[in-house]
């Protein structure tokens, strides 16, 4: 089995190679992840300045781009022959309710799933607070890999993939099959002036919880449970797509 390993922390992030050797006993391993962090890149792609791929080691790149643009160029550039899987991660941060649209660690999965790839995304759930010293990465990546196993023993449907977080606990307390919650956070657009006096803006406040229900990603995730959330990259509200006919109808 040939697989794809990708991130959007960059190729020296902490949580990407526990994830390597974690998934070297499935098979063949190749590394595209950027050289530097493209947290919170979504599904950007690099159109108008070239990319860079240096081999640090064998079979493994470090490029000049966002994540989708490192499966891309493994996939059409890079890799040998087409991957059984991709897998991206191990995120440092969660990617639970609508964190998936922001997420380059889910954009790098869902780029392998366009290209009909089964696909597994895996981020690890802390609290911000703690040091990375105490972030165990290495149960993360061994649940990472346990599902990108069954995913390659079973298979997943055309352009679909797995989100997959886990609770930063040396042991988890089992895996859930859940539905994406709400992740919520502070509305913050803080104005400021910066030592030659321009103008400035920073965006982004801090996670405040999660809604959605007791079954839902984000309150299972709290409870010490690793989750896992299938997504696709079909967007459509199917129901709503048959009300909103009627209007024009």
């Amino acid at each position: 089995m040939r697989i794809l390993l990708a991130n959007d922390d960059g190729f020296h992030a902490p949580g990407l190679w526990p994830l390597y050797e974690a998934l070297l006993p499935l098979g063949d391993v190749w590394v595209c992840a950027p050289e530097r962090e493209q947290s919170a890149r979504s599904h950007a792609l690099t159109m108008h300045k070239p990319l860079r791929a240096r081999e640090r080691k064998p079979q493994c790149y470090a490029i000049s781009g966002t994540p989708a643009d490192c499966v891309y160029l493994g996939l059409h550039g890079l890799l040998e022959d087409r991957p059984d899987v991709i897998v991206s991660g191990v995120n440092r941060g969660a990617n639970l309710g609508n964190d998936v649209l922001y997420s380059g660690t889910v954009a790098a999965a869902m780029e392998g799933a366009l290209h009909g790839i089964p696909a597994v995304a895996v981020s690890l759930h802390f609290d911000w607070t703690q040091e990375v010293e105490t972030l165990h990465f290495d149960e993360a990546a061994r649940v990472g890999a346990l599902v990108a196993k069954q995913v390659l023993e079973r298979g997943l449907p055309h352009r679909r993939l797995l989100n997959v977080n886990v609770p930063n606990r040396p042991h988890v307390e089992g895996l859930r099959v859940v539905p994406l919650g709400e992740r919520l956070y502070d509305v913050l657009a803080d104005h400021r002036t910066d030592p030659r006096g321009r103008p400035y803006w920073w965006i982004g406040g801090a996670p405040q919880g999660f809604a959605g229900g007791e079954e839902s990603d984000g309150a299972v995730c709290d409870e010490g449970f690793a989750t896992i959330t299938p997504l696709s990259a079909d967007l459509t509200d199917h129901d709503e797509l048959r009300r909103v006919r009627t209007w024009f109808s």
